[in-house]
């Protein structure tokens, strides 16, 4: 009894004049139930349901459940820190004072970078590993002022204090920091981590390539002492001036070369030292980690003893130090944002969100892998979101993962994302307890500092080689992002990496190539048994080997690409399986931006390959299509024309996951074409590995799927329907079989088993008894075997025939009917 709703559907769709049922099914009456078509006796029948709006309504609508879940997975410190232990706690104690011992000298420095104080970036280092670990997924990263970032950051604000001279800069910096981060937070509550999927690998390595040179060659003329030029020109200009005016160069560069000198020799000698000592391993590790604080450290005492004096009277220091850094957070205020400030820095607002993105989750990630956790991007990003929402209340400025204090952090042996606690701890003492020292630190060994970081960013050649080895057409893309942000700046070269990526990967779906697929049988050897016609046993006397048709299973029928562009043995002859049925394979999905591709390649091939199957189709010339105008006139069609006709194509869908309305269109009007082509035939349309039940829907709103009427007067066999068939259970059955193997193997080495299984199973005491013999003396339908009480059950929906569960289920219902189709 229909529902009310359905009435009322049916009512309106007659009155709007919707055809409900406008698919003939199997050129027969609508049907519910398959066994009102399809006679099956012993088998367990099974139509196949069409998914309905309303059910994928329910499965995008969260539930209170979902709901739930989703607000917990906002915080997931919730999940480990009810566990928390003291092994955890002094993993943690280690990692975050070790990182705290780097990340003050690196904070400081990269704040240079930014055009701000130096206090800056001990506030950003504060607040940034102080929030991230309520919200971490990652026990790694940490949060913070980084190279490229803080360049970024230094470029906006020049930028904007252009147009708003009466702003100060940190204000601008907090600013960018907040509306950057409030973009970011919105991804992440909104679950869109998936976007920075489309930034590539070679897109990430050029940018920070090109950002690390961009970065180290604008340090030099501060480490060098070299004055009288912008370092924040292009690249390469700034080279050119280093060149020019390297006479200006002072005592600053003593303190510089030798610090970055001291940097790169602590490095390789504590690596040389691990490897010579591995049981010292850990210790030298750490050595090389607290390199950083060594050397400034040191220059600061060597600064002291220069610059004490000069101090005291208020006398120009002998080289550059970093002045005056105030005690406590005297920035903290409520930030200041105006729609004027937001005016003068929204253009470079995109690539800022980039920096942002893809420093921190391509760290994460990767650092998530090689210490065996899944991070989750989307709750990364509330994560770095929260943290630059923040942190400007403090006076921190836009923040994010670093590569280098992760690394750091990562093989002190963090355990925990409470690390950052024991980080924020030590920034906090260096904030209140050592200003005073930090004037003696020389801006010259800052600069060292700097330029040893983003080193390490640099992908070295062997690397890109590996890159040219997996994918050739990156290779480009890495070198133009590097060359664009060496000649231009670093926020031209994010946009022209990303964009090419973006490139290649459309070209890539607009011209993905389809393939044809032949048979071929295959057989499986064990070791070189097949190119050996003798082996010899545990004896030494020589054996034949075991013939491979006899092992279970060890001949199969496999569908290769005809023109073996796959790589497989060309030396293997493939053909269509079938005169005049072939079997097409998609690469890369079935939509709009690559089915003309597709079906353009499928159709030549057809008509290269096959004939008409009516060559009188057309009774006058003038009836031709000026397309195909035929023989010249007074000849007929070449007799000697031995093309089959075409009879049936074989769709492998394996490959795509959804269709839309252009794709499935495209194939209407290929199979109206092709069925004018194959009158008064028609082509009958094999889809194989469909994966999506949306996918059958919109095939079968198309009419694919179930057999079309033969046309009217033809001469022709009846349509046979051909299923695949599973067993779901019974003495018989596969499990049941391999449970009685078992059992009379492990009789054999006395091992008790199962008898009751095995003696239901079959005969003991025959290897004969196999599954392919049973299936082999069965019929279509029904039980396995005499006697056995096995039962099986169709795969696919019995009011789908033409949807099949794999290139042979399809082959053979395609083989079964090509007797109906003209030869």
């Amino acid at each position: 009894m229909p529902s009310a709703t359905t009435k009322i559907g049916h009512g309106l769709a007659k009155v709007l004049g919707i055809d409900l049922h406008y698919r003939n099914e199997t050129g027969s009456d609508r049907i519910t139930r398959g066994e009102s078509v399809f006679s099956v006796t012993s088998a367990d029948t099974y139509v196949e349901q069409e998914p309905t709006t309303l059910e994928w309504l329910q499965e995008v609508t969260p539930s209170g459940r979902d709901l739930l879940h989703y607000v917990a997975s906002l915080f997931p410190f919730l999940h480990w820190i009810t566990r928390y232990n003291l092994q955890w706690l002094i993993g943690d104690l280690v990692a975050g004072i070790t990182v705290g011992a780097v990340v003050v000298p690196q904070g400081m420095a990269y704040s240079k970078l930014a055009n701000l104080a130096p206090e800056f970036g001990l506030y950003s280092s504060f607040m940034g590993v102080l929030l991230y670990w309520f919200f971490a997924t990652s026990k790694d990263i940490t949060i913070g002022p980084v190279a490229v970032l803080s360049t970024v950051t230094g470029n906006v604000v020049l930028k904007a204090s252009k147009e708003l001279p009466d702003v100060p800069l940190d204000i601008i910096a907090s600013s960018l920091a907040i509306i950057a981060g409030s973009i970011v937070l919105f991804l992440g509550l909104a679950r869109l981590g998936w976007i920075v999927e489309f930034i590539t690998l070679a897109a990430i390595s050029a940018f920070m390539t090109g950002s690390a040179i961009n970065i180290a060659v604008g340090q030099i003329p501060s480490m060098m002492g070299i004055t009288g030029f912008s370092a924040r020109d292009t690249t390469y200009k700034v080279v050119i001036n280093i060149l020019k005016h390297l006479g200006r160069s002072d005592l600053n560069a003593a303190v510089g070369l030798t610090a970055l000198f001291l940097l790169y020799a602590i490095r390789s000698s504590c690596s040389m030292l691990a490897k010579r000592f591995p049981r010292k391993a850990k210790v030298f590790f750490f050595l090389s980690t607290l390199r950083t604080a060594f050397v400034i450290l040191l220059y600061i005492l060597v600064s002291y003893l220069a610059n004490r004096h000069l101090k005291a009277k208020g006398k120009k220091p002998k080289f550059t130090t970093l002045g005056v850094v105030p005690r406590g957070f005297k920035h903290a205020r409520i930030p200041h944002i105006t729609p004027d400030i937001i005016k003068s820095f929204v253009g470079e607002l995109p690539s800022t969100v980039i920096v942002l993105l893809i420093e921190h989750i391509s760290i994460s990630k990767s650092f998530g892998r090689i210490n065996n956790y899944t991070i989750n991007p989307s709750q990364e990003l509330v994560a770095i979101g929260v943290t630059n929402c923040l942190g400007p209340f403090l006076g921190a400025y836009p923040a994010t993962g670093s590569f280098s204090r992760t690394a750091i952090k990562s093989k002190a042996g963090v355990r925990t994302p409470f690390a950052g606690v024991i980080t924020a701890a030590v920034v906090l003492l260096a904030i209140y307890a050592l200003p005073a020292m930090f004037w003696y630190i020389p801006n010259a060994a800052l600069s060292a500092v700097i330029i040893h970081a983003v080193g390490d960013l640099i992908t070295p050649p062997n690397t890109v080689y590996q890159f040219w080895r997996i994918s050739p057409l990156e290779v480009p893309i890495f070198f133009a992002g590097v060359i664009v942000t060496v000649f231009t700046t670093i926020e031209i070269g994010i946009y022209v990496t990303v964009s090419l990526s973006f490139v290649m990967f459309m070209f890539r779906s607009f011209k993905a190539n389809g393939r044809f697929l032949g048979r071929a049988k295959i057989h499986s050897v064990v070791g070189d048994h097949l190119l050996d016609p003798a082996f010899e046993n545990k004896d030494g006397v020589a054996t034949p080997p075991k013939n491979p048709s006899e092992g279970e299973d060890s001949t199969r029928n496999v569908f290769l690409p005809i023109d073996h562009h796959d790589g497989s043995n060309p030396q293997i002859g493939l053909e269509d399986p079938y005169p005049g049925i072939f079997v097409y394979r998609f690469s890369e999905g079935f939509n709009y931006p690559n089915a003309n591709h597709y079906l353009d390649q499928l159709v030549e091939t057809i008509f290269h390959k096959t004939r008409r199957t009516n060559p009188a189709t057309y009774g006058r010339p003038g009836d031709r299509p000026w397309n195909d105008p035929g023989p010249r006139r007074g000849k007929e069609v070449d007799p000697a024309d031995n093309r089959p006709t075409l009879k049936a194509i074989i769709l492998d869908f394996s490959s795509v996951n959804n269709v839309d309305l252009t794709s499935i269109q495209n194939l209407i009007d290929v199979r109206n074409q092709l069925d004018r082509y194959a009158a008064p035939d028609t082509v009958d349309w094999h889809f194989c590995n469909i994966n999506n039940r949306w996918t059958k829907r919109s095939l079968a709103a198309a009419g694919f799927g179930y057999h079309s009427p033969d046309p009217e007067g033809s001469e022709v066999h009846r349509w046979k329907p051909v299923f695949s068939v599973a067993e779901i259970g019974g003495a018989g059955s596969a499990a049941a079989e391999a449970e009685a193997r078992y059992n009379k193997k492990a009789s054999r080495v006395g091992k008790p088993g199962n008898d009751d299984i095995e003696e239901r199973a079959g005969s003991p005491g025959s290897e004969d008894d196999s599954l392919d013999k049973q299936l082999t003396q069965s019929k279509a339908y029904g039980t396995i075997g005499k006697g056995s009480s096995s039962k099986v059950a169709v795969v696919q929906g019995l009011n789908r025939p033409l949807f099949h569960v794999d290139i042979t289920a399809a082959l053979d219902s395609a083989l079964a009917n090509a007797q109906r189709k003209s030869h």
